[in-house]
């Protein structure tokens, strides 16, 4: 690949305007010597405007989702690339979100151009456990947890009951969930058949994989031993 269409596809412009990038001399390598359009070198070593180039295809990305935003990349209100550098919104391949968490649901969310990890995280071969808290209008009647545990509820307008969910409670109104599905609004709408109502939402794990210290707004590129973390099942999903 050259090094044009390298730095078209990481999202730094047209291959116009990364021509026009390398004749101003803004490309180089770690060392600061001008880098030409036809020099064969390590991606590793290639520098715009004195920074680092991005990682190249096979980005996966953490993401501590604030409120307000969206998992799109068109909505005329806040989105989550917004957060991100505006160039990681025209790679391609594209980066995506890993699934979405609504406007109104902070946390974990895992963003990558990698279409096969991508369904390797979402398929329910992998049965990655999630791990929500969630914040109610009312206080919990006491009876949700073997509820929602008996893989019998039905939610409003669908025809398959949810698999089983667990969940603890960490106060009157307050509860943590472990859901191994994922559908549309699935935690506000659990609770709303029990006649309860989320006030907040928050994902705080996948699989294995935890925000940590990760500030709300901030991002971090995830390696391999993340990944093997985020592929942990079982109690320590918990």
């Amino acid at each position: 690949m050259t090094l044009i269409r390298l730095l078209a596809n990481l999202g730094y412009g047209s291959r116009k305007a990364v021509t026009a990038m390398f004749r101003e001399g803004r490309i180089t390598d770690a060392a600061g010597e001008v880098l030409y359009a036809d020099d064969r070198v390590a991606h590793s070593v290639i520098h715009v405007d004195g920074e680092p180039l991005d990682p190249p295809a096979g980005l996966t990305l953490i993401l501590h989702k604030p409120t307000g935003y969206t998992c799109s990349t068109k909505d005329s209100g806040r989105i989550i690339y917004d957060l991100l550098p505006p160039r990681f919104m025209l790679r391609s391949p594209l980066l995506a979100s890993v699934g979405r968490l609504d406007r109104e649901t902070s946390g974990l969310l895992l963003m990558t151009d990698d279409g096969g990890l991508l369904h390797r995280i979402v398929s329910p071969k992998a049965a990655l456990g999630k791990i929500y808290e969630a914040k109610l209008a009312e206080d919990l009647r006491g009876d949700e947890a073997e509820i929602f545990a008996s893989g019998t509820l039905m939610l409003e307008s669908e025809n398959t009951p949810l698999a089983p969910v667990r969940m603890e409670t960490l106060g009157p109104r307050e509860a943590r969930l472990e859901l191994t599905e994922g559908r549309y609004h699935q935690v506000r709408r659990m609770f709303v058949a029990v006649g309860n109502h989320v006030n907040t939402l928050h994902r705080a794990r996948i699989g294995g994989l935890s925000l940590g210290d990760l500030p709300s707004g901030h991002w971090r590129v995830l390696g391999a031993d993340d990944l093997e973390t985020l592929f942990r099942r079982g109690s320590e999903s918990y």
